[in-house]
């Protein structure tokens, strides 16, 4: 089995800043969700995760699988998508020229991103080499592997294993600290 999880809540969550690679703590609240979130899926069988560098993801791998004996091994390409000179921008949405609301709104016609900025092919092409040379060779062993990440990187996971188009890239509304299964 493949599953996939987004850590839990931070304070730039919370605020509706963009994250993407500032690496930023997990919140009391984001705590808590782990928390429960290892309560709630305790009878579900893992044999090992990959998880992001980012403190976020680990934190919330770490309170996920507690006293569960399952190697967390971080990978660089689960990191969160890149979003460059707008990282730390809040509510972008209320920024009627921000480029990114094409990313969030119709991701589909964002083809050229922003300045130092990763795009979706870059996006697509780490996970989509994670996917083939980690996750599936380990899922065709009957291996359960979790991946624990991000928004942006989950959705081109989800999209790459259900053979989703761009346009419906957030299409499976990834929540905080829920788990999923994709295979």
């Amino acid at each position: 089995m493949l599953y996939i999880m987004r850590h839990g809540k931070t304070d730039w969550n919370e605020l509706r800043k963009l994250q993407g690679r500032s690496d930023i703590p997990l919140n009391e609240k984001g705590r808590t969700m782990a928390v429960s979130a290892r309560d709630l899926y305790k009878d579900v069988h893992f044999d090992v995760c990959y998880c992001s560098p980012l403190i976020r993801a680990r934190e919330t791998a770490e309170i996920f699988l507690k006293d569960r004996n399952i190697p967390i091994i971080i990978d660089d390409r689960l990191a969160e998508m890149c979003f460059g000179v707008y990282e730390g921008t809040q509510n972008c949405f209320s920024i009627p020229d921000c480029p990114l609301n094409k990313f969030f709104q119709t991701p589909e016609e964002y083809t050229e991103p922003v300045e130092n900025a990763e795009s979706m092919d870059e996006l697509f092409a780490r996970t989509g080499e994670f996917l083939k040379e980690i996750a599936y060779p380990l899922v065709e062993q009957n291996k359960d592997v979790l991946i624990m990440g991000h928004g942006a990187m989950n959705s081109s996971i989800i999209c790459q294993v259900r053979n989703l188009p761009i346009s419906e890239f957030w299409s499976a509304g990834i929540e905080n600290c829920k788990l999923m299964k994709l295979i």
